[in-house]
């Protein structure tokens, strides 16, 4: 084996490499990301042994064994607890309560799982410990479920962990970490993909689990290397607002259970307290008889979610008028204001329209559509939709209203909460099971104007 030095500029936000500078990275288009780094390049020589190919059928498979986190909204995103030997990397913005959860999940482990015998490993390079203490007083967390570790060095670490081998691991961040392997900087694309490459096979080898914790970029992307999402095997997603109270914990990728999946949590003074009904939760507030703003039935991952959305159309001063939008997609909403104008019959154009999901959720699900053009008709005619209404279905380029996945669980979450009637894709009503047609009044439309009329009572 022979090493020889070598010096490369590498994309800080793909990993790309160049032997040169450039000002755009070619393979993801950041501009001003190529950084200078010294790696080793090593050349092995061919050694015997490693991996044997085995047949499918002679690999056995064990019970999926899987540790409660005692934090039953967790329990939800990670597709109903942790896997040993699972890596799963927690991004969000700053302040948004990650080092919290993580620090709640530790003390809830070792609660829920008596058969725990050695304590949790929380790693923090950004913080001392006793900064950690305070934040563990604050959340009423006694001492003996969690030893505090507060090392950079990868190296370190992991002598530490072969000594303590403690039941679960917290690295807080990923992006302080650094190897004494690779000469680059801490938080380089070269140092977190090799350290994260380093807890992966140690996760893999001894069945521990492994929580990252990864800061998010301006973008909302994971800082540094989004090379980090292919190696672990679950991404979670802290959204929200900081100025609110409520934080969505998303599950975007998970090996082991449903994408998509979504915890409703809600930071008070004694930390992420637990939100069991989000669909309450997102209409308690909901003004009555007043138009623009329409009760939408969406699916996030399995669980139904009744949200409301609110839409604000008025008269543009402006030679453009402006379309904003909070939780929900601007082009989709410019797309589905052309269809009201194409065959809606709705005069748009020079209006500004803004609308925005109550309660800091992020929809993306074809669904909202008829939600969002029956928001925008309501505020347009300055109509109110009828208050124990909610809808839901998509709606295509010529004013159609297609079918949805999920429909009964949609109308069951309006049932108990106590709607009395559904707008809904005519192709949905008519596969309806006949069980819960007799609970909630069932409104199928084929088009948008029919949508309209129903919503609105015309």
């Amino acid at each position: 084996m022979y090493k020889a030095n070598k010096t490369v500029f590498e994309c800080q936000s793909c990993g790309a490499t160049s032997p040169k500078w450039l000002g755009k990275c070619p393979d993801c288009g950041a501009w001003n990301s190529f950084v200078e780094e010294k790696q080793d390049r090593v050349k092995a020589i061919k050694k015997d042994g490693g991996a044997v190919p085995q047949s499918l059928a002679d690999i056995t498979l064990d019970s999926e064994d899987r540790l409660s986190t005692g934090i039953e909204e967790l329990n939800r995103v990670l597709g109903g607890g942790i896997v040993s030997g699972s890596l799963i990397l927690i991004g969000g913005d700053p302040g948004i309560g990650k080092s919290t959860l993580v620090l709640q999940m530790l003390w809830s482990l070792y609660v829920e799982n008596p058969a725990i015998r050695t304590p949790a490993l929380y790693v923090s390079g950004e913080e001392s410990p006793k900064q950690i203490k305070l934040r563990a007083n604050r959340l009423n967390i006694s001492g003996e479920a969690v030893n505090v570790l507060s090392e950079t060095c990868m190296e370190n670490i992991f002598e530490h962990i072969k000594r303590m081998k403690p039941s679960v691991i917290v690295i807080d961040s990923i992006q302080t970490v650094f190897t004494q392997e690779i000469p680059s900087a801490p938080g380089s694309v070269g140092q977190v993909r090799e350290c994260a490459l380093k807890l992966m096979m140690f996760a893999k080898d001894s069945g521990t689990p492994i929580f990252l914790v990864g800061h998010v970029t301006k973008e909302g992307a994971i800082a540094g290397p989004r090379v980090l999402e292919h190696i672990v095997d679950t991404v979670l997603y802290f959204e929200g607002d900081r100025g609110h109270a409520y934080r969505i914990l998303r599950a975007v990728k998970n090996r082991f259970g449903s994408t998509n999946e979504i915890g409703v949590f809600e930071m008070r003074d004694g930390g992420l307290a637990e939100i069991t009904n989000p669909s309450e939760l997102f209409l308690s507030e909901r003004p009555q008889s007043v138009s623009g703003t329409t009760v939408v039935a969406t699916v996030e991952g399995t669980r139904p979610i009744m949200v409301e959305l609110q839409a604000l159309v008025s008269q543009s001063t402006f030679g453009v008028p402006r379309r904003a939008t909070i939780g929900v997609d601007v082009n989709r909403v410019n797309l589905l204001i052309a269809v009201l104008e194409k065959t809606g019959g709705l005069h748009l154009g020079g209006m500004d329209t803004f609308l925005n999901v109550v309660g800091g959720l992020r929809i993306a699900e074809p669904a909202f559509d008829l939600g969002i053009v029956t928001t925008i008709a309501s505020s347009f005619r300055e109509l109110p939709i009828r208050q124990h209404v909610f809808v839901f279905g998509e709606v295509g380029l010529s004013g159609e209203v297609r079918g949805v996945s999920h429909a009964e669980a949609r109308i069951r979450e309006g049932a108990k909460i106590g709607f009395k009637e559904a707008i809904l894709p005519e192709s949905n009503l008519s596969r309806l099971n006949a069980n819960i047609k007799p609970e909630i009044k069932l409104i199928g439309v084929k088009d948008i104007d029919e949508a309209i009329k129903a919503a609105l009572d015309i």
